[in-house]
């Protein structure tokens, strides 16, 4: 495993983060390890081929129902009255 040194963390942060330990007793050092993996885990990047997959589940959904870019326009306009 590797070691990761965090220094100048704010006073108050470092007490937020001693006080959560504690409330789910935990060390200090476990409790950096989950907020550091929810944060990550939360915020994860979609690849190129999940985000075409998505288009392609939701363009399947909608082929049945062709809009032109007219009637997208209009519909745009219609909606900010």
């Amino acid at each position: 495993m590797r070691t990761i040194t965090i220094k100048h963390i704010p006073d108050d942060l470092y007490e937020r983060l001693k006080q959560s330990a504690a409330e789910n007793r935990r060390s200090m050092n476990s409790e950096i390890i989950v907020c550091i993996e929810r944060a990550v885990h939360s915020h994860r990047v979609q690849t190129p081929d999940e985000i075409l997959a998505k288009a392609r589940e939701i363009r399947a959904k909608t082929s049945t129902h062709p809009l032109t870019d007219e009637e997208f326009t209009q519909h745009k306009a219609t909606g900010r009255r």
